[in-house]
């Protein structure tokens, strides 16, 4: 989001639980568009709030996941935010070979740029 669209918006990452160790061909396939990831840590909503984000200032949450849906749709029980579940392909566990593993991070990761474009526009428009 933030290599697309710039700094304009503000944008945090969080999961249904923070494993804090992003999956090393997430990290792979992002740099090949020149995302750095390797130093990224992934947090839940919890994380976030004891850190200090203010989840009441966010205007939208993207799921990915069906869990991160259902986590999302319960902080608007406290927060008015808009929930958008976007059903990514899940490329964990797919594959045999690096090759393969590597071909179904780049399916996800254009699946999520798509969308984004879809929602946002090109990049260099917002």
């Amino acid at each position: 989001m933030k290599k697309f669209y710039g700094m304009n918006t503000y944008v945090q990452s969080a999961g249904v639980r923070s494993d804090l160790e992003i999956d090393g061909f997430a990290i792979a396939v992002c740099q090949e568009i020149d995302v750095e990831l390797s130093r990224h840590r992934s947090r839940s909503f919890e994380d976030m709030e004891q850190w200090g984000d203010d989840l009441s200032s966010f205007d939208l949450v993207v799921a990915l996941s069906p869990a991160s849906q259902r986590r999302a749709l319960e902080l608007t029980r406290y927060f008015h935010l808009d929930v958008e579940y976007w059903p990514i392909l899940d490329p964990t566990g797919l594959g045999d070979t690096r090759t393969e593993k590597l071909a179904a991070y780049r399916q996800t990761r254009e699946q999520i740029i798509a969308r984004m474009v879809g929602k946002w526009g090109p990049p260099g428009t917002t």
